[in-house]
């Protein structure tokens, strides 16, 4: 295939991917027509074994969000009105969200530049009285430092909630994400590496009694038929979603050795480039969600890649200490320097398992002609 500057390559292509699935997806979709499991039902509990499985964990509760998951996940660790979270503010906004909604405050601590996520040894200065929990957010499928997070946490007495919603697949230490806390949230949204035809989510665990306290809290707080033992919320996951994870799932293997084969790729090639990479660990296994790159003067980049022909994305432009929702945090600028350098710099690149190694090679040389080389 020939790659010119006037060909877009597009950031993700969602279109492509339904394509080679239509006869799975449409066999499925139907089935759940036939059985009429629009809410929950059948496929949606084979869906829940089979993402456990994958996850190494006992339970796997299926839900409507990725959001939803950490909500319930938070709640089943007992936080509520007046408590402290401590987690990262280089992520999506959902992350601090699922801690307000409990009513408890977030709290933000810095990030390891190497790797964008949150910085264990910066930790334990934030805990208080009031802090319930921390969060780690395994960002762009790269899993945090877990160790001594869960260390720090077992001192504590804190519970950890994985935010493990871009990080389907990804190992630590031999261990899966999912499996590393107390709990752990994954999204099923469209562009996810495992990715629902709509929102999904899920929450996984080895804890019969969180397992137990999710299932009936995302329908209604309901234990039995009609037999409400609490308020809950309506969490529950669609038939339709159960049906297609399904379907994904059977292709996810190979879809995530393609993305470990591209992300070598942009390596190599991009090797010696003025750019900055995120860290990988070499006992450990990046799901690569997105392939990141940090540069100067990113929005010039930007522009002049799409000149040539190249879509880029940004997660995240503005760290979530410096958005207007949580000003009431009172976390001035300056105060966390390395998520703010890394919000201020990043470029998510095109990267999907239907990238071909062609558009890879004119991506990267493309951008190593713009930033320059060492």
């Amino acid at each position: 295939m020939n790659v010119s500057a006037t060909t877009v390559v597009p950031y993700f292509d969602l279109k492509a991917e339904y394509a080679s699935l239509r006869d799975e997806v449409l066999a499925a979709l139907d089935r759940v027509c036939r059985n009429a499991s629009f809410i929950l039902g059948e496929e949606v509990e084979a869906f829940e074994k089979q993402f456990a499985a994958l996850c190494e964990t006992k339970h796997c509760v299926a839900l409507n969000s990725g959001t939803s998951a950490l909500h319930l996940g938070l709640l089943a660790l007992g936080v509520q009105h007046g408590d402290e979270v401590i987690t990262t503010t280089n992520t999506f906004l959902a992350t601090a969200e699922a801690i307000s909604y409990c009513g408890a405050r977030p709290v933000f601590v810095d990030i390891d530049p190497a790797t964008a996520n949150l910085d264990p040894k910066l930790i334990e200065r934030a805990i208080t009285r009031a802090t319930k929990a921390i969060v780690p957010v395994h960002l762009y499928g790269r899993v945090a430092d877990m160790d001594p997070i869960l260390e720090i946490a077992s001192r504590h007495h804190l519970g950890v909630l994985e935010d493990a919603c871009q990080a389907h697949g990804a190992r630590y230490r031999g261990r899966r994400a999912g499996s590393l806390g107390h709990a752990a949230a994954f999204s099923f949204y469209p562009t996810k590496n495992l990715g629902a035809y709509g929102e999904g989510g899920a929450l996984t665990t080895n804890d019969d009694r969180i397992a137990q306290f999710a299932r009936a809290a995302r329908t209604h707080g309901q234990t039995g038929r009609y037999e409400h033992e609490f308020v809950g919320y309506n969490y529950r996951m669609e038939g339709f979603q159960g049906a297609v994870l399904q379907v994904k799932l059977k292709h996810f293997a190979e879809a995530s050795a393609r993305r470990e084969e591209l992300a070598r790729a942009y390596r190599r090639l991009l090797a010696g480039a003025h750019l900055n990479l995120p860290y990988d660990d070499p006992r450990d296994e990046c799901a690569y969600h997105l392939f990141v790159v940090y540069v100067e003067r990113r929005d010039e980049v930007r522009s002049q890649l799409a000149d040539r022909g190249i879509e880029t994305a940004v997660h995240y432009p503005r760290p979530i200490h410096l958005q207007p929702a949580y000003a009431d945090c009172g976390v001035p600028q300056g105060t966390l320097p390395h998520s703010e350098r890394a919000c201020n710099r990043v470029i998510s690149l095109p990267f999907y398992p239907g990238l071909h190694a062609e558009q890879v090679e004119y991506i990267a040389n493309t951008l190593r002609e713009i930033v320059g080389v060492n």
